[in-house]
């Protein structure tokens, strides 16, 4: 979904670090512009994602979508895009996505235990930077 169709009523997040083997969580809201990590779960497991959801209840999802370098798609960017398009056909709620280029790299020089997690968590508060 594109930014513009971002409203005010879009306070609170959930955010995906999208893998195929692992999924990044996070969560945070508009208000505070922070994001906290939230766990892994398994790749596909829409289920456990369901579950999160729930919990959290957010007004919106964001994803990570990788690519080259210098921007190119790759074959990990279509499969990001079907992942947002499968949670917004799921969960009926807006799905927001962001340029996830080195967000692992710098989750792993920040010396996270969850680098999937805190991966996420990058991805969102590059979202509420963005999108202020």
């Amino acid at each position: 979904m594109s930014a513009s169709a971002l409203t005010p009523a879009h306070q609170s997040f959930l955010a995906f670090d999208f893998g195929l083997r692992r999924i990044g969580v996070a969560s945070g809201t508009r208000m505070l512009g922070v994001a906290e990590p939230r766990g892994t779960v398994r790749g596909g497991d829409f289920d456990a994602i369901a579950a999160l959801v729930k919990t959290w209840q957010p007004d919106a999802l964001v994803i990570g979508v990788p690519r080259h370098p210098d921007g190119a798609p790759h074959d990990m960017t279509t499969k990001a895009q079907a992942f947002g398009r499968r949670l917004a056909g799921r969960h009926h709620l807006p799905v927001f996505e962001v340029d996830e280029r080195y967000t692992s790299v710098e989750a792993e020089g920040e010396g996270a235990g969850d680098v999937d997690a805190a991966a996420a968590a990058l991805i969102l508060e590059q979202f509420f930077r963005e999108h202020p």
